[in-house]
Protein backbone atom coordinates (compact mmCIF):
# COMPACT_ATOMS: atom_id res chain seq x y z
CA UNK A 1 0.00 0.00 0.00
CA UNK A 2 3.24 2.41 0.64
CA UNK A 3 4.16 1.64 -2.27
CA UNK A 4 1.29 1.99 -4.65
CA UNK A 5 0.92 5.75 -2.72
CA UNK A 6 4.49 6.64 -3.53
CA UNK A 7 3.69 6.02 -6.83
CA UNK A 8 0.54 7.86 -7.16
CA UNK A 9 2.65 11.04 -5.22
CA UNK A 10 5.16 11.00 -8.00
CA UNK A 11 2.99 11.41 -10.92
CA UNK A 12 1.77 15.03 -9.76
CA UNK A 13 5.60 16.09 -8.29
CA UNK A 14 6.72 15.18 -11.77
CA UNK A 15 3.96 17.30 -13.47
CA UNK A 16 5.25 20.25 -11.80
CA UNK A 17 8.80 19.48 -12.50
CA UNK A 18 8.29 19.25 -16.33
CA UNK A 19 5.89 22.39 -15.81
CA UNK A 20 9.39 24.73 -14.46
CA UNK A 21 11.48 22.72 -17.22
CA UNK A 22 8.89 24.01 -19.52
CA UNK A 23 8.88 27.88 -18.30
CA UNK A 24 12.46 28.14 -18.32
CA UNK A 25 12.72 26.83 -22.12
CA UNK A 26 10.14 29.80 -22.93
CA UNK A 27 11.06 32.52 -20.60
CA UNK A 28 14.69 32.07 -19.86
CA UNK A 29 15.65 34.27 -16.90
CA UNK A 30 17.67 37.36 -19.21
CA UNK A 31 14.35 37.57 -21.80
CA UNK A 32 12.33 40.31 -21.91
CA UNK A 33 9.72 38.18 -23.84
CA UNK A 34 7.86 37.83 -20.56
CA UNK A 35 8.12 40.86 -18.89
CA UNK A 36 5.61 44.38 -18.60
CA UNK A 37 7.51 46.82 -21.19
CA UNK A 38 8.38 49.54 -19.09
CA UNK A 39 9.62 51.50 -21.84
CA UNK A 40 12.68 52.92 -20.36
CA UNK A 41 16.06 53.24 -22.36
CA UNK A 42 19.00 51.54 -20.79
CA UNK A 43 21.27 54.14 -21.91
CA UNK A 44 21.83 56.94 -24.10
CA UNK A 45 23.34 54.70 -27.40
CA UNK A 46 20.17 52.00 -26.70
CA UNK A 47 17.29 53.66 -28.80
CA UNK A 48 20.04 54.18 -31.93
CA UNK A 49 21.89 50.61 -31.18
CA UNK A 50 18.16 49.20 -31.82
CA UNK A 51 17.48 51.03 -34.94
CA UNK A 52 21.16 49.52 -35.84
CA UNK A 53 19.85 46.22 -34.95
CA UNK A 54 16.29 45.40 -34.09
CA UNK A 55 15.27 42.99 -31.77
CA UNK A 56 17.95 43.86 -29.10
CA UNK A 57 17.20 42.43 -25.65
CA UNK A 58 16.86 44.73 -22.71
CA UNK A 59 20.10 44.55 -21.31
CA UNK A 60 22.34 44.90 -24.27
CA UNK A 61 23.64 48.35 -23.01
CA UNK A 62 25.14 46.36 -20.20
CA UNK A 63 28.75 47.66 -19.54
CA UNK A 64 32.07 46.09 -17.44
CA UNK A 65 31.09 47.45 -13.90
CA UNK A 66 34.98 49.30 -14.41
CA UNK A 67 34.88 51.35 -17.36
CA UNK A 68 33.11 54.45 -18.72
CA UNK A 69 30.90 53.22 -21.17
CA UNK A 70 29.61 54.91 -24.69
CA UNK A 71 25.93 55.90 -22.97
CA UNK A 72 28.12 58.59 -21.17
CA UNK A 73 27.82 61.25 -24.14
CA UNK A 74 25.00 61.99 -26.89
CA UNK A 75 25.44 60.31 -29.96
CA UNK A 76 26.57 62.99 -32.57
CA UNK A 77 27.08 60.82 -36.12
CA UNK A 78 25.62 58.31 -38.09
CA UNK A 79 27.57 55.26 -38.06
CA UNK A 80 25.73 52.21 -39.90
CA UNK A 81 25.90 48.41 -38.58
CA UNK A 82 28.82 48.00 -41.13
CA UNK A 83 31.50 51.02 -39.42
CA UNK A 84 30.64 48.83 -36.05
CA UNK A 85 31.25 45.30 -37.76
CA UNK A 86 35.24 45.01 -37.36
CA UNK A 87 35.76 40.92 -37.81
CA UNK A 88 39.05 40.10 -39.70
CA UNK A 89 39.74 36.24 -40.88
CA UNK A 90 43.41 36.74 -39.78
CA UNK A 91 45.49 33.96 -41.70
CA UNK A 92 48.61 33.89 -39.91
CA UNK A 93 49.82 31.31 -41.63
CA UNK A 94 48.49 32.22 -45.33
CA UNK A 95 49.49 35.90 -46.90
CA UNK A 96 47.64 38.09 -44.23
CA UNK A 97 49.69 41.03 -43.21
CA UNK A 98 49.34 43.43 -40.35
CA UNK A 99 50.78 46.96 -41.43
CA UNK A 100 50.93 49.27 -37.94
CA UNK A 101 50.53 53.16 -38.50
CA UNK A 102 52.98 54.90 -36.07
CA UNK A 103 51.93 58.27 -34.97
CA UNK A 104 54.19 60.30 -32.96
CA UNK A 105 53.46 60.25 -28.91
CA UNK A 106 50.53 57.93 -29.43
CA UNK A 107 51.78 55.46 -27.27
CA UNK A 108 52.75 53.46 -30.40
CA UNK A 109 55.75 51.80 -28.77
CA UNK A 110 54.33 50.37 -25.73
CA UNK A 111 51.48 48.61 -28.36
CA UNK A 112 54.43 47.51 -30.76
CA UNK A 113 56.36 45.92 -27.92
CA UNK A 114 52.95 44.28 -27.63
CA UNK A 115 52.68 43.07 -30.93
CA UNK A 116 55.68 41.36 -30.85
CA UNK A 117 56.36 40.28 -27.64
CA UNK A 118 52.52 39.86 -25.83
CA UNK A 119 50.87 37.41 -27.95
CA UNK A 120 49.79 34.05 -27.83
CA UNK A 121 51.24 32.90 -31.11
CA UNK A 122 51.56 29.36 -32.54
CA UNK A 123 55.42 30.57 -33.68
CA UNK A 124 56.35 33.92 -31.50
CA UNK A 125 58.06 36.49 -32.41
CA UNK A 126 61.90 35.91 -32.55
CA UNK A 127 63.34 38.96 -29.81
CA UNK A 128 67.17 38.89 -29.08
CA UNK A 129 68.33 40.37 -26.19
CA UNK A 130 69.50 44.14 -27.15
CA UNK A 131 68.27 44.24 -30.37
CA UNK A 132 64.99 46.81 -31.36
CA UNK A 133 64.05 44.41 -33.66
CA UNK A 134 62.29 40.94 -33.92
CA UNK A 135 61.63 38.13 -36.24
CA UNK A 136 58.07 37.45 -36.68
CA UNK A 137 57.42 34.81 -39.26
CA UNK A 138 54.88 33.01 -40.08
CA UNK A 139 54.34 28.74 -38.64
CA UNK A 140 56.35 26.84 -40.91
CA UNK A 141 57.24 29.87 -43.41
CA UNK A 142 60.49 32.54 -43.45
CA UNK A 143 57.81 35.25 -44.19
CA UNK A 144 56.38 38.16 -42.00
CA UNK A 145 53.01 38.66 -40.73
CA UNK A 146 53.46 42.36 -39.04
CA UNK A 147 55.25 45.39 -40.68
CA UNK A 148 56.07 47.73 -37.65
CA UNK A 149 58.68 49.18 -36.01
CA UNK A 150 59.81 46.23 -34.55
CA UNK A 151 59.43 43.90 -37.03
CA UNK A 152 60.39 45.10 -39.92
CA UNK A 153 61.90 48.59 -39.36
CA UNK A 154 61.18 51.86 -40.65
CA UNK A 155 61.13 49.74 -44.29
CA UNK A 156 59.28 53.02 -45.65
CA UNK A 157 60.76 56.24 -43.43
CA UNK A 158 60.31 57.04 -39.76
CA UNK A 159 57.38 57.34 -39.01
CA UNK A 160 56.02 56.99 -42.23
CA UNK A 161 51.85 58.11 -42.63
CA UNK A 162 49.28 56.42 -44.75
CA UNK A 163 50.48 58.28 -47.97
CA UNK A 164 53.64 56.72 -47.77
CA UNK A 165 52.85 53.09 -46.43
CA UNK A 166 49.97 52.71 -49.02
CA UNK A 167 52.42 52.56 -51.90
CA UNK A 168 55.33 51.66 -50.02
CA UNK A 169 54.56 48.62 -48.05
CA UNK A 170 53.48 46.05 -51.23
CA UNK A 171 56.86 46.75 -52.62
CA UNK A 172 58.76 46.11 -49.82
CA UNK A 173 57.07 42.68 -48.55
CA UNK A 174 57.68 41.89 -52.14
CA UNK A 175 61.81 42.62 -51.94
CA UNK A 176 61.96 40.60 -48.64
CA UNK A 177 60.29 37.42 -49.88
CA UNK A 178 62.63 34.27 -51.12
CA UNK A 179 63.47 34.95 -55.05
CA UNK A 180 62.59 30.93 -55.23
CA UNK A 181 58.85 31.56 -53.75
CA UNK A 182 56.02 32.45 -56.70
CA UNK A 183 54.63 36.03 -55.48
CA UNK A 184 51.62 35.42 -53.71
CA UNK A 185 48.27 38.10 -53.32
CA UNK A 186 49.04 39.77 -49.88
CA UNK A 187 46.35 41.05 -47.74
CA UNK A 188 47.12 44.52 -45.85
CA UNK A 189 45.51 45.17 -42.49
CA UNK A 190 46.51 48.25 -41.47
CA UNK A 191 45.96 49.81 -37.85
CA UNK A 192 46.85 52.75 -35.45
CA UNK A 193 46.64 54.40 -32.22
CA UNK A 194 45.21 58.05 -32.06
CA UNK A 195 45.51 60.14 -29.21
CA UNK A 196 43.90 63.17 -27.30
CA UNK A 197 44.91 66.01 -29.76
CA UNK A 198 45.99 68.32 -26.76
CA UNK A 199 47.60 66.10 -25.18
CA UNK A 200 49.64 64.38 -27.69
CA UNK A 201 51.11 67.93 -28.80
CA UNK A 202 51.94 68.31 -25.71
CA UNK A 203 54.16 65.05 -25.08
CA UNK A 204 55.76 65.99 -28.59
CA UNK A 205 56.73 69.31 -27.22
CA UNK A 206 58.06 68.09 -24.61
CA UNK A 207 60.10 65.25 -26.60
CA UNK A 208 61.45 67.84 -28.87
CA UNK A 209 62.44 69.97 -26.26
CA UNK A 210 64.45 66.62 -24.74
CA UNK A 211 66.26 67.20 -28.18
CA UNK A 212 64.13 64.50 -30.46
CA UNK A 213 64.03 64.88 -34.23
CA UNK A 214 62.34 63.16 -36.91
CA UNK A 215 64.52 65.01 -39.65
CA UNK A 216 65.02 62.23 -41.25
CA UNK A 217 61.48 61.18 -42.21
CA UNK A 218 60.75 60.90 -45.65
CA UNK A 219 57.68 62.55 -46.28
CA UNK A 220 57.28 61.07 -49.67
CA UNK A 221 54.13 61.95 -51.88
CA UNK A 222 53.48 61.45 -55.26
CA UNK A 223 56.48 60.14 -55.37
CA UNK A 224 58.73 62.67 -53.71
CA UNK A 225 59.68 64.65 -50.94
CA UNK A 226 58.72 67.62 -49.79
CA UNK A 227 60.83 71.06 -51.09
CA UNK A 228 62.33 73.32 -48.71
CA UNK A 229 60.13 75.79 -49.71
CA UNK A 230 56.90 73.46 -49.01
CA UNK A 231 57.75 72.40 -45.80
CA UNK A 232 60.68 74.63 -44.18
CA UNK A 233 62.63 74.16 -41.16
CA UNK A 234 61.61 75.48 -37.41
CA UNK A 235 64.88 75.64 -36.57
CA UNK A 236 68.42 76.28 -37.76
CA UNK A 237 70.37 74.12 -35.27
CA UNK A 238 70.94 70.48 -35.38
CA UNK A 239 67.87 69.95 -33.10
CA UNK A 240 65.01 72.32 -30.95
CA UNK A 241 66.57 71.29 -27.24
CA UNK A 242 65.11 73.70 -25.08
CA UNK A 243 62.16 75.18 -26.99
CA UNK A 244 59.72 76.64 -25.44
CA UNK A 245 55.79 76.49 -25.73
CA UNK A 246 55.59 79.51 -27.38
CA UNK A 247 58.35 78.59 -29.72
CA UNK A 248 56.82 75.48 -30.41
CA UNK A 249 53.57 76.59 -31.23
CA UNK A 250 54.60 79.78 -33.43
CA UNK A 251 56.06 77.79 -35.89
CA UNK A 252 53.41 77.42 -38.93
CA UNK A 253 55.30 74.42 -40.32
CA UNK A 254 55.81 72.52 -37.57
CA UNK A 255 53.84 69.41 -38.28
CA UNK A 256 52.77 68.49 -34.91
CA UNK A 257 49.79 70.48 -35.65
CA UNK A 258 47.02 67.85 -36.91
CA UNK A 259 49.19 65.77 -37.21
CA UNK A 260 47.02 62.90 -36.45
CA UNK A 261 44.79 64.21 -39.15
CA UNK A 262 47.69 64.53 -41.79
CA UNK A 263 49.43 60.82 -41.38
CA UNK A 264 45.43 59.33 -41.97
CA UNK A 265 44.52 61.54 -45.07
CA UNK A 266 45.66 60.45 -48.49
CA UNK A 267 48.13 63.60 -48.38
CA UNK A 268 47.78 63.24 -52.84
CA UNK A 269 43.94 64.90 -52.58
CA UNK A 270 45.63 67.98 -51.31
CA UNK A 271 48.59 68.39 -53.70
CA UNK A 272 50.96 66.99 -50.67
CA UNK A 273 52.86 69.77 -49.24
CA UNK A 274 52.24 72.57 -51.94
CA UNK A 275 49.94 74.51 -49.73
CA UNK A 276 49.22 76.78 -52.75
CA UNK A 277 47.47 74.40 -54.76
CA UNK A 278 43.89 75.06 -53.38
CA UNK A 279 42.50 77.18 -50.18
CA UNK A 280 43.11 76.82 -46.73
CA UNK A 281 39.71 75.96 -46.07
CA UNK A 282 39.25 73.34 -49.11
CA UNK A 283 42.66 71.38 -47.88
CA UNK A 284 41.60 70.76 -44.27
CA UNK A 285 38.14 69.96 -45.51
CA UNK A 286 39.26 67.38 -47.84
CA UNK A 287 41.91 66.09 -45.05
CA UNK A 288 39.73 65.59 -42.21
CA UNK A 289 37.12 63.36 -44.77
CA UNK A 290 40.17 61.58 -45.90
CA UNK A 291 41.32 60.74 -42.48
CA UNK A 292 37.97 60.12 -41.38
CA UNK A 293 37.55 57.90 -44.33
CA UNK A 294 40.65 55.73 -43.96
CA UNK A 295 40.42 55.54 -40.34
CA UNK A 296 36.73 54.20 -40.45
CA UNK A 297 37.65 51.63 -43.06
CA UNK A 298 41.33 50.96 -41.30
CA UNK A 299 41.23 47.27 -39.94
CA UNK A 300 41.27 48.25 -36.44
CA UNK A 301 41.99 51.50 -34.64
CA UNK A 302 42.65 51.87 -30.62
CA UNK A 303 42.63 54.70 -28.52
CA UNK A 304 45.74 55.50 -26.08
CA UNK A 305 43.02 56.69 -23.46
CA UNK A 306 41.42 53.71 -23.42
CA UNK A 307 44.06 50.74 -23.04
CA UNK A 308 41.85 48.05 -21.68
CA UNK A 309 38.86 48.17 -24.43
CA UNK A 310 42.16 48.59 -27.05
CA UNK A 311 43.34 45.19 -26.35
CA UNK A 312 40.11 43.94 -26.06
CA UNK A 313 38.97 45.58 -29.73
CA UNK A 314 42.24 44.40 -31.29
CA UNK A 315 41.68 40.40 -29.57
CA UNK A 316 38.23 40.06 -30.99
CA UNK A 317 38.52 42.12 -34.12
CA UNK A 318 42.10 39.69 -35.24
CA UNK A 319 41.27 36.57 -33.38
CA UNK A 320 44.50 37.15 -31.75
CA UNK A 321 45.47 37.18 -27.55
CA UNK A 322 47.63 39.03 -25.57
CA UNK A 323 49.25 37.36 -22.77
CA UNK A 324 49.14 40.23 -20.37
CA UNK A 325 46.53 42.55 -19.91
CA UNK A 326 47.35 46.30 -20.86
CA UNK A 327 47.84 48.77 -18.35
CA UNK A 328 46.23 52.29 -18.45
CA UNK A 329 49.39 54.64 -17.27
CA UNK A 330 48.06 58.09 -16.98
CA UNK A 331 51.24 60.00 -15.26
CA UNK A 332 52.73 61.00 -19.00
CA UNK A 333 54.95 63.90 -19.20
CA UNK A 334 52.24 65.52 -20.80
CA UNK A 335 49.98 65.07 -17.96
CA UNK A 336 52.71 66.76 -15.62
CA UNK A 337 52.25 70.14 -18.18
CA UNK A 338 49.99 72.73 -16.45
CA UNK A 339 48.79 74.94 -19.14
CA UNK A 340 46.19 78.11 -18.68
CA UNK A 341 43.20 77.97 -20.57
CA UNK A 342 44.31 80.56 -22.83
CA UNK A 343 47.23 78.00 -24.38
CA UNK A 344 45.00 74.83 -24.21
CA UNK A 345 42.46 77.21 -26.64
CA UNK A 346 45.56 78.29 -28.74
CA UNK A 347 46.60 74.36 -28.85
CA UNK A 348 42.91 73.03 -30.03
CA UNK A 349 43.06 75.77 -32.49
CA UNK A 350 46.19 74.79 -34.05
CA UNK A 351 45.30 71.26 -33.98
CA UNK A 352 41.36 71.90 -34.93
CA UNK A 353 41.31 69.22 -37.43
CA UNK A 354 42.89 66.52 -35.17
CA UNK A 355 40.24 67.55 -31.81
CA UNK A 356 37.08 67.29 -34.74
CA UNK A 357 38.79 63.26 -36.04
CA UNK A 358 39.63 62.60 -32.47
CA UNK A 359 36.09 63.83 -31.54
CA UNK A 360 34.81 61.24 -35.10
CA UNK A 361 37.34 58.01 -33.67
CA UNK A 362 36.00 58.47 -30.07
CA UNK A 363 32.86 57.74 -30.49
CA UNK A 364 33.45 55.29 -33.54
CA UNK A 365 35.67 53.43 -31.10
CA UNK A 366 33.54 53.45 -28.33
CA UNK A 367 30.44 52.12 -30.38
CA UNK A 368 32.61 49.03 -32.17
CA UNK A 369 33.27 48.01 -28.35
CA UNK A 370 29.76 48.18 -27.09
CA UNK A 371 28.55 46.51 -30.68
CA UNK A 372 30.98 43.43 -29.98
CA UNK A 373 30.37 43.72 -26.02
CA UNK A 374 26.50 42.87 -27.22
CA UNK A 375 27.35 40.45 -30.15
CA UNK A 376 29.48 37.98 -27.13
CA UNK A 377 26.41 38.32 -25.42
CA UNK A 378 23.44 37.97 -27.44
CA UNK A 379 26.00 34.73 -28.57
CA UNK A 380 25.80 33.57 -24.73
CA UNK A 381 22.44 33.93 -24.32
CA UNK A 382 21.85 31.97 -27.61
CA UNK A 383 24.32 29.18 -26.17
CA UNK A 384 22.47 28.95 -23.68
CA UNK A 385 18.92 28.70 -24.78
CA UNK A 386 20.44 25.75 -26.34
CA UNK A 387 21.83 24.23 -23.55
CA UNK A 388 18.73 24.74 -21.35
CA UNK A 389 16.02 23.10 -25.00
CA UNK A 390 18.87 20.11 -24.68
CA UNK A 391 18.18 19.82 -20.82
CA UNK A 392 14.80 20.02 -21.04
CA UNK A 393 14.79 17.49 -24.06
CA UNK A 394 16.44 15.14 -21.47
CA UNK A 395 13.97 15.87 -18.91
CA UNK A 396 11.39 15.10 -21.02
CA UNK A 397 12.69 12.08 -22.45
CA UNK A 398 13.54 10.55 -18.71
CA UNK A 399 10.16 11.82 -17.78
CA UNK A 400 8.78 9.76 -20.58
CA UNK A 401 10.70 6.46 -19.77
CA UNK A 402 9.48 7.03 -15.77
CA UNK A 403 6.09 6.76 -17.13
CA UNK A 404 6.30 3.80 -19.42
CA UNK A 405 8.26 2.37 -16.49
CA UNK A 406 5.23 3.20 -14.18
CA UNK A 407 2.73 1.72 -16.35
CA UNK A 408 5.14 -1.25 -16.85
CA UNK A 409 4.53 -1.17 -12.84
CA UNK A 410 1.29 -1.53 -12.66
CA UNK A 411 0.92 -4.50 -15.52
CA UNK A 412 3.04 -6.48 -13.39
CA UNK A 413 0.78 -5.61 -10.24
CA UNK A 414 -2.20 -6.53 -12.11
CA UNK A 415 -0.93 -9.57 -13.41
CA UNK A 416 0.22 -10.49 -9.71
CA UNK A 417 -3.44 -9.85 -8.50
CA UNK A 418 -4.95 -12.34 -11.55
CA UNK A 419 -2.16 -14.79 -10.44
CA UNK A 420 -3.11 -14.59 -6.98
CA UNK A 421 -6.81 -14.85 -7.48
CA UNK A 422 -6.17 -18.08 -9.54
CA UNK A 423 -3.74 -19.89 -7.17
CA UNK A 424 -6.78 -19.04 -4.27
CA UNK A 425 -9.28 -20.71 -6.28
CA UNK A 426 -7.33 -23.54 -7.52
CA UNK A 427 -6.08 -24.22 -4.13
CA UNK A 428 -10.24 -24.40 -3.39
CA UNK A 429 -10.89 -26.97 -6.19
CA UNK A 430 -7.92 -29.25 -4.88
CA UNK A 431 -9.81 -29.00 -2.03
CA UNK A 432 -13.58 -29.67 -2.62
Amino acid sequence: MDDKSNKLLLIPVLAVLFVMIGYQYICPADSTSCRLRSGQSSGAFSPLLSQYSPGLDGDADAREPDEQGPGTFPSKFNFTIEDLERHVEFDIKGSDVIVFLHIQKTGGTTFGRHLVRNIHLERPCDCKPGQKKCTCHRPGKADSWLFSRFSTGWSCGLHADWTELTSCVPAVMNKKQRKDVPQQRRNFYYITLLRDPVSRYLSEWKHVQRGATWKTALHMCDGRPPTPAELPACYSSEDWTGVSLADFMACQSNLANNRQTRMLADLSLVGCYNLSSMSEGRRAELLLDSAKRNLQRMAFFGLTEFQRKTQFLFERTFGLRFIAPFTQINSTRAAGVAVDPAVRLRIEGLNALDVQLYEYARELFLRRVQHCHQQERRRERARKREQRRRMWEHRASQLRQWGGEEEEGREEEGKERIMGVTEDYSSQVVRW
